[in-house]
């Protein structure tokens, strides 16, 4: 940092309405994105998946609660693990406060994960949250929307992000989004993966903002400083 380059404030200024106009490029982009991504032909989901959920089990119907869109986060918390993915958590640390204001704007959101009901209870507990958790343990939901994986899928048969190749975990992050009709029908209308779920993560939107950036460059992969909130050395 000691090395950036330091000028006045009317250099800084003329520096800065360059940016701006990137900037504004760039909004306009996403918003043709966004009109894009909402113009994607639906799919109707026409399997029964019943999820285990803090009111017994419930349809992906009854996920909505009455609303008629729904975001599901495919948190990564394979059955065998005793808590959370790291950076499904970095993630998740930022849903509680939002999901009060998605439900005046018509939205359910909830996340869905393999492990059994009471394994994601007590991680929940632990890390403090009170966003809805569900299992999908006796289902075949992780695996249809493509973030759970079996040995030879880890090899190099693995469907993510729309691509085929090895991934490293038996369990993927994403994020999927659901429309329930007037009739009752419920339809699949958007995934992302991978990078494509940088937009939800508000602490990594403020890292962008300052002078490290989000500073990973030297790491051994880019989230390797990641801790769960409780796991941090301070």
């Amino acid at each position: 940092m000691s090395s950036h380059p330091v000028v006045s404030r009317e250099e800084w200024i003329a520096a800065r309405k360059d940016l701006v106009a990137q900037e504004k490029e760039l909004t306009r982009l996403r918003d043709r994105v966004s009109q894009a991504r909402r113009d994607l032909p639906w799919v109707k989901v026409n399997k029964e998946y019943v999820f285990d959920g803090p009111n017994g089990k419930e349809t992906l119907a009854d996920l909505f609660e009455r609303r008629s869109q729904l975001l599901v986060y495919h948190f990564m918390f394979d059955p065998s693990w005793t808590e959370g993915c790291k950076s499904c958590s970095f993630w998740a640390d930022n849903f509680n406060g939002i999901v009060v204001h998605l439900n005046h704007r018509d939205v359910t959101m909830v996340a869905v994960s393999r492990a059994p009901l009471e394994t994601l209870q007590a991680f929940k507990r632990r890390m403090g949250w009170s966003f809805k958790w569900v299992s999908s343990f006796h289902t075949d939901f992780n695996r249809d929307y493509h973030v759970s994986f079996d040995p030879a899928e880890q090899a190099g048969k693995a469907f993510y992000n729309y691509a085929i190749g090895s991934f490293p975990a038996p369990e993927a992050p994403g994020a999927s989004v659901f429309a329930r009709d007037p009739a009752g029908d419920v339809f699949h209308t958007y995934s992302c993966y991978a990078r494509g779920l940088d937009a939800m993560n508000g602490a990594y939107q403020w890292l962008d903002l300052v002078s490290k950036g989000r500073d990973e460059s030297g790491l051994p992969y880019s989230m390797a400083w990641v801790r769960h909130h409780d796991r941090y050395d301070d």
